[in-house]
């Protein structure tokens, strides 16, 4: 298999609270996540051939992952493995704020990755590279390696993908802002959500940050979570209403929604039928727990937007 879709960044072993015993303690489902790991099992239960690019530890975690990308079809030829730094884990809890998370991510794999360890060759036969602002808030190597994996994309006549997806326990919100909009000015596909772009610009209003990104990248898909979502070029701009479903756990839907929009991109869908199908694949990764399991294939997705 030859990727179309090249996704880069950390994957993290996930533990998701989804009970609790009869002592009143939690309990956790061990699962997989990490954002751009997410979008590329999302873009391949969509039909996108994918590969992923990162470093994971020679550990049972990074092993997991291995198990988990070959069953999803993801290609890991550009899987580096590193024997002196583990695989980074992550829990998430669920209380009256939602979902809140706890990163054990210092010193992993993927944070020590460098330009080094990227394959130049296999970027040429890709049509898209995705990553996002924790791939690049991860460690000054890994940013400097996502940096390179642009130039290498550009180069090669590669469209570049970029999800926003700030963590400000990673990177003060200054820093997230110069780094991520200089490598959202390389990109093709701007990935906002409505929250991160708040924090990033100062801007409130859809259409307002639809301006600021569009100033930067052709495509913009703004993420406005339950209320759905805008598609805005610099001729026009759609809102795309959101599904309605029963959402337990929304920790992996904005991947979800950046995965499935690439991968209908990458099948030759517009903008607006990719961003349609890619709010319904997201809805419906609410209603299980945790980021991958929950993930839909395309008939269940083909069944939401049948319902009208």
């Amino acid at each position: 298999m030859t990727p179309e879709l090249l996704c880069i960044g950390e994957p993290m072993l996930e533990f998701n609270q989804n009970s609790k015993d009869d002592q009143g303690r939690p309990l956790y489902l061990e699962g997989h996540g990490g954002d751009t790991s997410n979008a590329a099992i999302a873009a391949a239960r969509a039909g996108a051939r994918v590969g992923y690019i990162t470093a994971i530890g020679n550990d049972a975690p990074g092993e997991s992952f291995m198990q988990l990308w070959a069953r999803e079809g993801v290609d890991t030829s550009t899987v580096v493995r590193k024997s002196d730094a583990p695989t980074a884990v992550y829990f998430v809890s669920h209380g009256e704020k939602g979902h809140e998370f706890t990163f054990y991510r210092t010193g992993s794999a993927a944070s020590r990755i460098t330009p080094e360890d990227l394959k130049v060759d296999a970027f040429r036969p890709a049509k898209i590279l995705h990553l996002s602002g924790i791939s690049q808030a991860i460690s000054t190597s890994a940013c400097d390696t996502c940096f390179r994996a642009i130039e290498i994309a550009k180069a090669s006549g590669v469209k570049v993908s970029y999800d926003t997806n700030l963590r400000k326990a990673l990177w003060p919100t200054k820093r997230a802002a110069a780094i991520i909009h200089a490598a959202m000015a390389e990109a093709d596909i701007a990935l906002p959500s409505l929250d991160d772009a708040t924090a990033l610009t100062g801007l409130e209003d859809p259409d307002a940050i639809a301006d600021f990104y569009l100033k930067l990248a052709p495509l913009v898909l703004l993420k406005l979570g339950k209320e759905g979502s805008m598609v805005a070029t610099r001729d026009k701009r759609t809102r795309i209403p959101g599904r309605k479903v029963k959402a337990v756990d929304a920790t992996g839907a904005g991947d979800t929604f950046a995965g499935n929009f690439l991968a209908r991109i990458l099948a030759g869908d517009s903008a607006e039928d990719a961003a349609l199908y890619a709010n319904a694949a997201a809805a419906l990764a609410t209603t299980g727990y945790g980021a991958v399991a929950p993930m839909p294939r395309p008939e269940a997705v083909r069944e939401l937007l049948a319902q009208g």
